[in-house]
Formats: C-alpha cells, structure tokens, sequence
C-alpha cells in the first residue's frame, strides 16, 4: 500500500502530519518522510515470527496478543499478522562497518518524538494495518538518553494510549539496569542483538561495542525473566515444546524436578536466591503498570556473511545462547553489501540466503529434534552442504546408523530421520501400535519419502533398492532439492521485504 494513502487514511482532527511544533525534533521533516526513513531503515533489523504471549483484550485498553503470531506470521482464521517495524532514530554515534545507518554514512536522518510515534502505532492499529510494534533505534547521544526516550514512548502506550497488544523492543547496551528493566515491564519481548558471533569479529567490525557489554544485560535479563517466572508460580525457563524439551540429548533437557532452576547457570541461580545485581532492579513505583517481565521471553540476532566464521563456530553460539540465557530464538540476518570497507565483503557480493536458510533449519534441529551443536558439524567439516538441508546432511555423514527400521525405532531415532518431522513420528510411533506400517501409511501420515526413503526400513524392506553410499545418496538428494534450493538463492530477484511504502 502506497505510504500516501496509509497517511490520507489517517485524517483525522486530532492528528496532523503537517504540524512541524507537534511532530518534529530538530528537523524540517514531516511524519510521513520520517516514517518513510525510519521504517525503511529497520528493515536490517530482524523480528519475530510470533509473539509468544497471549494476552486477551480488556475493559478500556486496545488491542491483545495472540501467541500465533506477529511478523508475517498467519492467525487461525487465515489473517497476515504484521508488526509496525520501525527505528526511533536512524542517527547513531557509533561507527559499526556493517550497518548502513553508521555515523560516517551520508544518509537522510530522522528521530521520533515519544508522542509522534504513539500517534502512529495507535491510529495504524485501529485500522487493522498492524497487529504490534518492533522497535529498535540508533544511538542518539548514549545509550542513557535512547533507552531514556524508548521506555518514554513504551510507556505513553501503556498508559496514556492504552495500548495492550504485543511490543517487542530492541534494548540498547550500556544502558542503565533501570532503564533495561522499564522496557522489560512494558514491552512483551525484549532483545540485545549479539551482531556477531565472536569477540574477535565484533572488536573488529564494531569497535564501539564488545561482548561484556552486550553479554552482561542479557545475562540480567534472562535472570529477571527467570525470578518473575517463579514468582508467578511458573518455571524459570522459557516454554519448549512439551514432548521435545524432554528428549535425550536435548540442550533444553531438565529432567524437571526443580521448577527449571537447575538448567540455569551458577551465577543465575546465585542471583535468585540472593537477588544480587544479576538481576535488573525492581520496577519503579511511579510506573503504575502492573505487568509480567518480558512475558515472551529474550531473544537476539546474529549477521552471517560479514565475517569468516565457520557453521560451526555459529551453530555452538546459538546452543550456548540457548543454554546459558535461555533465549526464546536467535535470528540470523543474511549480510546484505551496503558499505564499502576493506575489513567487509565487496558491494558486489552475494547475500547468503541459502547459508541463513540452512543455519534456521539448524537452529530448529537444536530446538526441537534434540541435537547438539557438535553432532551437527565437526571441526574437520566446520560447514553445512548448503545444497541440502542440515537434517540430510548430518544422516549422510552418519550412514552407518542407517537404514532405521520404523516399526520399532525410537522416537528420538525417528526424529533424526529425513524426511521425519516431529508430528509425523509421533503418529508413527501410535500407528504401529495397533497396525503394521507400510510405506502408503507412511506416506499418508505425512513422511516425506523423497528424503525418508533413503534412510528407512518397512517391515524389513527398503522402497528401492538402493546403495547406501554417500555419494548416490548426496547425488539424489542434491537433484531433488535443485529447485527449492535456486528459488531460495534468488529470491531477491522477485521478493524483498514489504515496506510501508510500496
């Protein structure tokens, strides 16, 4: 939809967009060509596939949440969800050589009023445009004054505007603890992108940030999360899959006697039990919010492609991400060429698409089917085949655990079949209760025999005879996903990202 018409649409007395006293800091800019810079300029900036709350609407307040979704996400009853994703400020004192808003990039700037911003969340929610906010923001001046001016914006929602639907807020390292814990309050989910995945990269391609600061709110956050959980009377850590949190070698595995206190690490359980600086400072009494800390939970980013780093060294800090902050996802942003810098890819570089696909189905792999980093990947092959998906990868490198027999395997073995998801081996393994299975039940319970064939037993037999050879196998599979993999690498050529303004 054109940005003309969504600021036509919104013509109303109470609100006017051409009020440079009402709408503008410091600047000649209008709320329509701010909008236009700042949401254009968060589109770097990945956000959530779902919200992870529920939260039903109440007397006087607009809007709830629905776990089911929100960015690009899909409700029950068939509804896109989308989020309002836009930057507080595009202006940034720091010069990180990746990000296209870098204090050394001549760009157009553009900063949101607390009240500007509100006006426009509100008045796009009423009309069905957007389910939520994402916001993320620059630096303007230090991160005090930036957080100071989002937890304002959260908080003129909250309570001036009403507003209860879902709020994810990026926070901003090297604010103060106080600040951190007022946006845990107001907004549903709260994330500290990581950038990168080592010390090393991140002093290298953003020497105004490091791992210490970064790494210690998260730390405060995930223990914040964790004591107002137990307060509630819920477990410490996030919500998992029911069936797959549970399973032998997952990284989320608890064995479940201690409310999830045991799977935190020694300085979390520390700071519950003392209440020490671990944990953010208790909400303000001049708040007047009463609301759960960060209700879906923390979450982060990490780019792939600015810098050399193996599979391997990714996928071993997202399983430690998961297991030391209890984070509800790590995204992976594919670096996309915008600056010019020796220590960056050229600008006529590739955007690894297809190495971001991949590194999300790994991602799932860890969450969901109980692998571990290190079964994935070794150090003697540090990267995935990104012609095939990581599930096949891992089976072809481990062919001697192949053919499995589905009438009698585990389910934590049917999972790591290809071509098995976690649906489907459930009702394998309720099938073959009272029925034989075949390779037509098997099918019809949704296996995917393009894959699964190559690595399954029915009764004894194969779908075909096949050699169980490493090369074949890759051959085949490789072929098979020839298409699904070429639609993904050049999905820039027909799909980008939806903007406000198109």
């Amino acid at each position: 939809m054109a940005l003309f018409f969504l600021i036509k649409m919104l013509d109303i007395p109470n609100i006017c967009f051409h009020n440079k006293h009402m709408f503008e800091l410091h600047s000649d800019l209008t709320t329509m060509e701010k909008l236009e810079i700042l949401a254009d300029a968060a589109k770097y900036d990945v956000a959530c596939t779902s919200s992870g709350v529920d939260r039903k609407g109440k007397k006087g307040f607009l809007g709830n949440s629905v776990a089911c979704g929100v960015c690009h996400s899909f409700g029950a009853d068939g509804r896109c969800i989308s989020l309002l994703k836009v930057l507080m400020t595009n202006h940034c004192v720091y010069d990180c050589k990746y990000c296209m808003n870098r204090c050394s990039n001549d760009v157009p700037r553009a900063t949101f009023t607390p009240d500007e911003l509100c006006r426009l969340v509100i008045e796009f929610y009423k009309r069905n445009y957007i389910e939520g906010l994402f916001l993320s923001s620059g630096v303007l001046k230090n991160p005090s004054y930036t957080m100071e001016r989002i937890c304002e914006t959260l908080m003129l929602l909250r309570t001036k505007y009403r507003f209860n639907g879902y709020i994810h807020v990026k926070a901003i390292p090297g604010a103060p603890d106080e600040l951190l814990s007022r946006a845990g309050y107001l907004a549903d989910r709260v994330s500290i992108n990581l950038e990168l995945p080592t010390a090393q990269s991140l002093s290298k391609l953003a020497p105004n940030k490091s791992f210490k600061t970064i790494l210690e709110p998260m730390e405060k956050i995930t223990g914040t999360i964790a004591a107002n959980r137990l307060a509630l009377g819920k477990d410490a850590r996030m919500e998992r899959s029911s069936i797959n949190r549970y399973l032998t070698g997952s990284i989320f595995n608890q064995n479940g006697t201690d409310n999830g206190q045991a799977a935190l690490s020694g300085t979390q359980r520390t700071a519950l039990e003392s209440g020490d600086k671990l944990s953010l400072p208790a909400v303000s009494k001049d708040m007047c919010v009463k609301r759960p800390f960060a209700p879906a939970g923390q979450s982060t980013q990490m780019i792939i492609g600015a810098t050399p780093e193996t599979d391997l060294t990714l996928i071993r800090t997202t399983q430690h991400l998961y297991k030391n902050y209890d984070l509800k996802r790590v995204f992976y942003s594919a670096y996309i060429p915008l600056n010019e810098d020796s220590a960056l890819p050229q600008l006529d570089a590739d955007v690894p698409l297809l190495r971001e696909h991949r590194l999300y189905q790994a991602d799932w792999l860890l969450r969901f089917y109980g692998f571990q980093a290190d079964e994935l990947l070794s150090e003697s092959r540090p990267n995935f085949n990104e012609q095939l998906d990581p599930k096949c990868d891992w089976a072809i490198r481990h062919l001697g655990q192949f053919p499995v027999e589905v009438q009698n395997a585990s389910y934590d073995m049917l999972l790591r079949i290809p071509g098995i998801g976690s649906k489907s081996a459930r009702r394998i393994v309720e099938t073959r209760r009272y029925a034989k299975l075949d390779f037509d039940i098997l099918k019809k319970i949704g296996v995917v025999l393009k894959r699964a064939h190559y690595f399954i037993t029915c009764n004894g037999r194969m779908m075909y005879r096949i050699p169980i050879e490493e090369s074949y196998i890759t051959s085949c599979l490789t072929d098979d996903n020839h298409k699904e993999n070429w639609e993904i690498t050049h999905q820039n050529e027909k799909y980008h990202q939806l903007s406000l303004f198109e």
